[in-house]
């Protein structure tokens, strides 16, 4: 099973709707921890380094552009795969993708992989309002579209006077095939979609029972196993999943380091997921979003997490392989200092040797 590392965006620590401190004490000091962290995973042999696109939210300031980040991390690194996760692919011109993250794969010299989401947030769509109604059907449509503009075969399109006009993106990418995923927050029917795609899918542990996976993990096999041949897949697929992670030196020494970082990440998501126009709001008051909070952490601790000691994080790391899982996508930016976590890398990487 391979380990990667996942940025999902954390909270800056800003007042909602501002930024912070520009310059070293900001988002550029942010930037730096990234690269930080990235050149470690790099020299410690992690497989993936994942970043996710975000707008306009005080959770993930620091990521609206995953194919400009993935360029920095191409020449910062050398062998570590560079990942979207994910492209929020109703938001943009699929020649654009394309286009964007060939670059990527150049710098890198083949090294990019992306997994596309449907997008969830009302205000993300700004940028593309009139594709928020129908934006999972555009993106299980486009999933082909973006294969074939990958593998340069020409498309046609309107140009500025609105005539079709054939048209191949270039630059010419490294790899002949785009290794793509599909993003999921749990709903079984995206896994299937993702199956008969012959795509990967990329998942969470957090919200989701053993059992709860186990079931959408063979639905999504099924669904390979009976999809059409398509260009650089094969019919087991590839299930990716995302769990917060810190291995610490013991239990305790993770319960103070993460436990406060990790319920004020939940209780940003939460207000997050509250401010969306298209969602019902749901008038919990502060108290209660706290107590909610709580609850996901100490479940989360429980199942699902690695978050503990070497050892309990190796026995989760066996249960998710016995599951069917592929790989494990380390969520590690929800709070915890950057020294804690590349000693948390550390430890991981330790955890993987002893493993194989």
């Amino acid at each position: 099973m391979d380990l990667s590392v996942m940025f999902f965006g954390a909270d800056s620590g800003a007042a909602p709707g501002t930024a912070p401190e520009a310059g070293a004490g900001g988002h550029a000091r942010t930037y730096e921890d990234i690269l930080t962290v990235a050149r470690t995973a790099d020299r410690l042999g992690f497989h993936a380094i994942w970043t996710p696109e975000r707008h306009f939210q005080q959770v993930g300031q620091v990521f609206p552009s995953p194919p400009v980040l993935g360029a920095a991390l191409a020449v910062a690194t050398e062998r570590i795969g560079i990942r979207a996760g994910s492209v929020v692919l109703p938001l943009h011109h699929p020649l654009k993708v394309a286009e964007d993250w060939a670059v990527v794969d150049n710098l890198s010299h083949g090294r990019v992989g992306l997994s596309v989401a449907t997008g969830w947030h009302s205000a993300d769509f700004t940028l593309a309002p009139g594709h928020y109604e129908d934006r999972r059907e555009r993106t299980l449509r486009t999933i082909p579209e973006l294969r074939c503009l990958w593998a340069g075969e020409p498309a046609e399109y309107p140009d500025g006077t609105g005539q079709p006009v054939a048209v191949v993106p270039q630059p010419r990418p490294v790899q002949r095939e785009l290794p793509l995923w599909v993003t999921t927050s749990g709903n079984p029917e995206t896994w299937e979609a993702a199956g008969r795609l012959r795509a990967g899918v990329l998942g969470a542990t957090v919200g989701q029972s053993r059992d709860e996976l186990a079931e959408k993990i063979a639905r999504y096999r099924a669904a390979c196993a009976a999809a059409p041949e398509q260009a650089g897949t094969d019919a087991h697929g590839r299930v990716t999943l995302m769990a917060h992670t810190y291995v610490g030196a013991d239990d305790a020494e993770v319960h103070r380091l993460a436990a406060a970082p990790l319920k004020a990440y939940l209780g940003s998501y939460l207000r997050q997921t509250a401010a969306n126009r298209a969602g019902d709001s749901t008038g919990l008051t502060d108290e209660q979003h706290a107590m909610l909070a709580e609850f996901a952490y100490r479940r989360y601790l429980n199942w699902g997490s690695l978050l503990g000691s070497p050892g309990h994080c190796a026995k989760m790391l066996a249960d998710l392989r016995d599951l069917g899982v592929d790989e494990v996508a380390c969520f590690i930016d929800f709070g915890v200092g950057r020294d804690e976590v590349l000693a948390g890398l550390h430890r991981l990487a330790e955890l993987r040797e002893a493993a194989q």
